[in-house]
């Protein structure tokens, strides 16, 4: 049991300090005052030992079952506890580290004697992520209001915060299927050779033969085909290198919060679009993996895989991700591989793994671009110094865009882009690709 002691306490103490003073006239104050003292430490002690015990509460929380960035949640408590007087409470809570962790305001409460009290904490997700909290760290003012008994009640939760979007982007139809649907057009079913079985229908003389169906043609008596439906769902792997190269920061915003959204509004698009679509999470290991998947329960497994993704300052195994891709990945697929690059060298086991998703796969490497490095490079130096400085980014920014040139030379389709446009231009070059029929 720890106890704490109050305000009301302090100053009384501070006030029979005063009584010090007098034993320079009055030699018996000093035994006034080690008597008093005495009595009001008996008293501070009387006061905790009677304070009730915090874990006899009776304490329920009603959390959200998710979280986003960017949006205010509340989370609801319900207080209760048996005894016959009202109590006083300080509550200080460590909530998952995505809430805030252990910076969360002290919370103060009045229980009624049997009564329920409901009580209601506002707040804002700190960052992205899973984590797992909820010690309840709680003062009770004994009935003196001398001494604060302190206890600690164990409520775990996990908390997960998805990354932070916009709900009308993000239920928003694409600008292509708006206009068209504007102008009366709409997606029509094509009939040919694909593998998605249409039906049945009379065979004629330059069919293919292949397509005969011999149990129909056998129980009516005449030449029966099967007619399929062109296959156009197409499948849509999300590969996230979580690795050194995604923990740099962008204007204060590290890379990877950037990737996530850009990864989660083309997941998005390609459910609407009503393509499968799965995730891949490596660094030196692999995170996550989803397999490809579609409607809303796949998006929602991407999303919570999205929001485990954690980056790490190591080197990434590109080896052991694009093999353990190849072997759960077998049908083609757009593979979307976020990730950086430095120069050739540096890069080098980056390039040559990307370049093996073909032919196979059509791959597309997003890249981000820094925004300060570029403002350096073709600023006006003033000073010696600057000079240098504007040399070396224009050196380093040469050799990224040769390494760049060297993934488009083997066939890896290169998206090099902002921070702030990298899911627009994403998506947009998604729509583009599917419009030539590159899937």
């Amino acid at each position: 049991m720890k106890v704490v002691p109050s305000r009301r306490w302090l100053l009384g103490a501070a006030a029979l300090a005063l009584v010090a003073p007098a034993g320079l006239w009055w030699p018996g104050a000093l035994t006034l005052l080690l008597a008093l003292d005495a009595a009001w430490l008996a008293a501070f002690l009387l006061d905790a030992l009677t304070a009730p015990d915090a874990r006899r509460l009776e304490v329920t929380r009603e959390a959200p079952v998710a979280f986003s960035l960017g949006r205010r949640f509340v989370i609801r408590y319900r207080w209760r506890h048996a005894g016959r007087q009202p109590l006083r409470l300080q509550v200080k809570e460590h909530l998952p580290e995505p809430l805030g962790g252990a910076a969360t305001p002290l919370r103060r409460l009045v229980l009624p004697a049997q009564v329920a009290v409901e009580e209601q904490l506002e707040l804002q997700p700190v960052r992205r992520g899973i984590g797992v909290g909820g010690t309840l760290d709680i003062r009770i003012l004994g009935p003196l209001g001398l001494a604060w008994r302190q206890s600690r009640i164990e409520a775990p939760w996990t908390a997960t915060v998805y990354p932070g979007l916009r709900g009308a982007w993000l239920r928003a139809l694409p600008i292509q299927a708006i206009r068209r649907r504007e102008a009366g057009l709409r997606s029509v079913r094509h009939r040919g050779e694909g593998q998605l079985f249409e039906g049945l229908r009379e065979w004629v003389p330059g069919d293919d033969t292949r397509t005969i169906d011999w149990k129909a043609t056998a129980r009516r008596g005449k030449p029966i085909a099967r007619q399929y439906e062109d296959e156009r769902r197409q499948h849509v792997m999300l590969v996230v290198d979580a690795g050194r190269l995604l923990t740099a920061e962008v204007e204060g915003v590290p890379r990877l919060e950037s990737v996530v959204a850009a990864a989660l509004h083309l997941a998005h698009a390609a459910v609407e679009h009503d393509d499968n679509v799965g995730l891949l999470v490596f660094a030196d290991t692999i995170q996550r993996y989803v397999p490809p998947g579609r409607g809303r329960r796949s998006l929602r497994a991407v999303l919570e895989g999205l929001a485990a993704a954690e980056g790490r300052l190591i080197e990434s195994d590109y080896r052991a991700a694009f093999r353990y891709l190849a072997t759960r990945s077998r049908k083609r697929a757009l593979t979307v591989l976020f990730t950086d690059v430095i120069d050739r060298t540096a890069s080098e086991a980056l390039v040559a793994h990307a370049a093996t998703l073909r032919p196979r796969h059509l791959p597309l490497a997003v890249t981000l671009r820094d925004p300060a490095m570029e403002a350096l490079a073709s600023a006006r130096p003033a000073t010696p110094a600057q000079a240098f400085q504007r040399a070396a980014a224009e050196e380093l920014l040469g050799a990224r865009e040769a390494a760049l040139g060297e993934m488009r030379s083997r066939g890896v389709v290169v998206l090099d882009v902002l921070p702030a446009g990298a899911s627009a231009a994403l998506v947009e070059r998604y729509y583009l690709l599917k419009r030539k029929g590159m899937l």
